[in-house]
């Protein structure tokens, strides 16, 4: 291998080692120690593929449960396996997770929309599918609104630190309500028809645990005890 293609091949290995700690660090829970019952649960009770519904919860579970909540707690300054990555590094790694949430979101929406079209359903005629829709549509402005601070030069006066603050804020938001939505569905009659008595409650502990663990991360880090920078 030639002298000047190492630094490629290393910040390639580099890269590799990251998602690989990702991926084993959500299997195993080494980190904080968070519910992963909950996509596993939802995946062998949705049997994804069994049919077009089946991936609507799956898809949604594995982006709220899993891409953010793993993106979130990339920052966490005691469980992050890229602690010692710079801050840039840190930030870009959180944005891809986004958008595969994003992503995973957008497609489980399709499912259960186009699902209820072929079975003459109305849309969004419960608490679950509104704050389904609502949560979507802030996770995309949410994904999007990240890239001024990975590029903050688009945004040129503003205060980086503003900025940051800003963004915390409305992903915990968004976050809270991804969360809600998944507490909505279990109180569906697809969910409480297979699901009853203690099995339900464990369930639905695992969205109300995440969300605390996260909130407490966000508001320590950037609203409770970071001043605002002018």
């Amino acid at each position: 291998m030639k002298s000047d293609s190492w630094p490629v091949a290393q910040r390639g290995i580099e890269e590799i080692r990251v998602w690989i700690s990702l991926a084993t660090g959500a299997i195993v829970g080494r980190r904080i120690p968070r519910p992963g019952f909950t996509r596993v649960f939802i995946a062998a009770l949705a049997r994804p593929g069994s049919s077009l519904f089946s991936w609507h919860p799956f898809l949604m579970t594995l982006a709220f449960s899993f891409f953010m909540t793993e993106a979130i707690l990339l920052f966490s300054p005691h469980s992050s396996p890229i602690q010692k990555f710079p801050h840039k590094s840190k930030a870009r790694y959180h944005w891809i997770l986004q958008c595969l949430c994003a992503l995973c979101a957008g497609l489980g929406l399709a499912a259960i929309y186009y699902n209820k079209h072929l079975n003459s359903k109305s849309h969004f005629s419960t608490w679950h599918g509104l704050v389904g829709l609502v949560t979507a549509c802030g996770l995309a402005a949410q994904s999007a609104g990240g890239l001024p601070l990975l590029y903050h030069r688009l945004l040129k006066g503003w205060s980086l630190a503003r900025l940051k603050r800003y963004h915390a804020t409305s992903g915990l938001l968004a976050y809270l309500l991804g969360s809600s939505s998944l507490m909505l569905g279990m109180c569906s009659l697809w969910f409480t028809a297979s699901v009853h008595g203690a099995g339900w409650y464990l369930a639905a502990a695992c969205p109300v645990l995440s969300a605390l663990l996260i909130m407490s991360q966000v508001t320590n880090a950037y609203i409770a005890k970071k001043a605002l920078r002018p």
